[in-house]
């Protein structure tokens, strides 16, 4: 295990690096010059050529690169261009309002859409099973800024029982966590109800029934343990992506999180914070998925990576 956990980081380096030279490549073909919108259109020539000087923005591309990759390996991603501050601290900052929306978001993902799941499958082929097939069927369909829109109109405005938005205590964070949550509950309920389904209709389970176990242990002990898998493979990615910033919904509920210091940072051309919010956000995405693969080794101990490892 931990030399299939060293190679899957050493991999991990070489798509960051990958994620780096796009990024670096692609942010340079952006139209707009970060130089002018820092000074101003009534800026000089003569200010402009000296600030892009100071900046190093007049180096050729591949010096530049060079120069941003050698201070990551240090630690070093910059300074933002907008606030001259390093760009880490900014990170550093916004992260911890994100990583509070990306857990409540989670848990009430993992209640809905799990519970719903096990619902549906018990009842299969109800009126319950198909209205809750419904219910995430046009959950898929919302785009996440309407439903965020439409949750501030009716909790907010009309019933005030919410802030609005812009603050990060208890109460601001259950409309963002409420609607990301709902987003993502709909493709888990999809997920483990097709899981569960496959399951119960297993011999073993009605083995289990037979012996007159109660319908909670057979569906929960017996089998929701074998759906596991799948189930956490999802819900780790989706955590990943919103600890990197669920982007539309930070900017609907105007949460300062990474997702809106990364639309700031593309709105300002700021080149250092676009990089470094895109190399975190990367960064945790190849952390959460080693995280996966050993979690599938402690819920399913047949899983041997020294075997497939010496087979392929």
């Amino acid at each position: 295990m931990k030399q299939y956990i060293l190679k899957r980081l050493l991999s991990g380096v070489i798509v960051l690096f990958g994620l780096s030279v796009f990024t670096f490549m692609l942010i340079h073909f952006i139209p707009g010059d970060p130089v002018r919108i820092m000074l101003g259109q009534r800026a000089t020539v003569e200010q402009i050529e000296a600030l892009r000087e100071e900046l190093g923005l007049n180096k050729p591309l591949i010096v530049q690169y060079v120069n941003y990759a050698s201070g990551v390996v240090k630690g070093d991603l910059g300074t933002s261009l907008k606030t001259g501050r390093p760009v880490s601290t900014e990170i550093a900052e916004r992260f911890p309002a994100t990583a509070k929306m990306a857990v409540a978001s989670l848990g009430v993902a993992v209640v809905v859409g799990i519970g719903l799941g096990v619902l549906a499958a018990r009842f299969k082929d109800t009126f319950l099973d198909g209205l809750i097939m419904t219910f995430s069927t046009f959950g898929m369909a919302l785009p996440g800024f309407w439903l965020g829109l439409l949750v501030i109109l009716v909790f907010s405005v009309h019933l005030g029982w919410f802030p609005i938005a812009g603050g990060t205590g208890f109460m601001d964070i259950v409309l963002p966590a409420v609607t990301l949550g709902t987003l993502m509950a709909t493709a888990l309920s999809r997920l483990t109800r097709a899981g569960m389904v496959e399951v119960l209709s297993n011999d073993y389970i009605r083995t289990a029934r037979a012996k007159g176990m109660g319908e909670r242990i057979v569906l929960l002990r017996h089998a929701f343990r074998n759906v596991m898998i799948p189930i956490v493979a999802v819900i780790g990615l989706e955590f990943a992506g919103l600890l990197g910033g669920a982007v539309i919904v930070e900017q609907v509920f105007n949460w300062p999180g990474i997702g809106t210091l990364a639309i700031q940072a593309i709105s300002s051309r700021d080149f250092p914070m676009i990089q470094g919010t895109t190399l975190f956000i990367g960064a945790i995405y190849v952390l959460v998925v080693i995280l996966i693969d050993v979690l599938y080794a402690i819920l399913d101990p047949r899983i041997d990576y020294t075997t497939k490892r010496e087979g392929a």
